[in-house]
């Protein structure tokens, strides 16, 4: 059976969250359903409520959210929303380090801050090693949750 798993990241660093969420027995969506630039760029037009209209959307039908850490992730304007959201449905959560990988143009990044929320609801952050890997971690977070 196929896992559903909804992706939080910042859009700046899609290239990176892309080089992990395309895996086997996942069905991942993308944080607030941006799923390419235009998508992005059209939801910076619409208001808070919007947004988080689009974030629900995504959240739905997930058991697991996979918060993407990179710099800047636990200040990033709707983490906090995308985090209470997934604890209210009762999704399990899983913090994953990204920084380390390259980008589009081969640059690495500087690590981020987890955000607080996942130990503090017994839930657990890795550094990204490979696609095995975080799968175990997504079925780990789910178990965790009870789902």
């Amino acid at each position: 059976m196929a896992r559903r798993v909804f992706f939080s990241f910042d859009y700046n660093y899609v290239w990176k969250v892309n080089q992990i969420r395309s895996m086997t027995n996942i069905i991942g969506t993308a944080a607030a359903g941006f799923q390419d630039a235009s998508l992005w760029e059209a939801s910076k037009k619409k208001g808070d409520k919007e947004i988080k209209k689009m974030i629900d959307d995504a959240l739905q039908n997930t058991s697991v959210t996979v918060v993407c850490v990179t710099y800047g992730t636990s200040t990033r304007k709707y983490i906090n929303y995308e985090i209470e959201k997934s604890l209210e449905k009762g999704n399990g959560l899983v913090a994953v380090q990204i920084h380390h990988l390259k980008d589009q143009s081969g640059d690495t990044g500087s690590a981020g801050a987890i955000p607080s929320q996942i130990e503090e609801n017994g839930f657990k952050a890795y550094k990204y090693t490979n696609k095995e890997a975080l799968a175990r971690w997504i079925e780990e977070a789910a178990e965790l949750a009870g789902r």
